[in-house]
């Protein structure tokens, strides 16, 4: 058996820890170690985005980081999305209302990116938007749904930043 490494990472803001050879992969630490289940295991090739996370500010492909790469960082993942009283966050819940989503599988990879496209870019065009979620796919919708989804994230987030001002 390899040697395992001691593993720390804030995950969703609480800090977490775990045992797991240096070479495993982020998402099967998410989902095996940590029992994280939102990310899903997709292509395990970083094609289809099921997968994604948000590392350290960015957009990455679980299937595509080891741990070891991991250890330190700042995850979050679409369990770290919602509102501090449970309820969907606004990325969550303008997929929910536009339906953005049909089988779900590439749901939790779409709205982390979607989040994240968001922080980049708060006042995205469609063609953004569409660029911007390129890395993404579905099978299910033909994504004009989960644009409409992602450009009212955009004007709600937007519209309350400023009522906050």
């Amino acid at each position: 058996m390899a040697n395992k490494m001691h593993v720390k990472l804030t995950l969703n803001g609480q800090q977490v820890e775990g045992l797991a050879e240096p070479r495993t992969l982020l998402i099967h630490f998410l989902r095996e170690n940590l029992n994280v289940t939102g990310p899903h295991i997709g292509c395990e090739t970083s094609h289809c985005g099921a997968c994604t996370v948000d590392m350290n500010g960015k957009s990455v492909k679980s299937c595509t980081v080891f741990v070891a790469q991991a250890n330190g960082a700042e995850v979050t993942t679409v369990e770290g999305l919602v509102n501090p009283d449970g309820s969907l966050g606004v990325i969550q819940e303008m997929f929910r209302e536009h339906h953005g989503l049909q089988c779900g599988f590439c749901t939790p990879g779409m709205i982390t990116r979607a989040h994240r496209l968001l922080q980049e870019n708060p006042r995205p065009t469609e063609e953004e938007v569409r660029f911007g979620m390129a890395g993404n796919l579905c099978r299910c919708t033909g994504y004009q749904n989960i644009v409409k989804a992602i450009l009212a994230s955009a004007d709600m987030l937007n519209a309350q930043k400023e009522a906050a001002e």
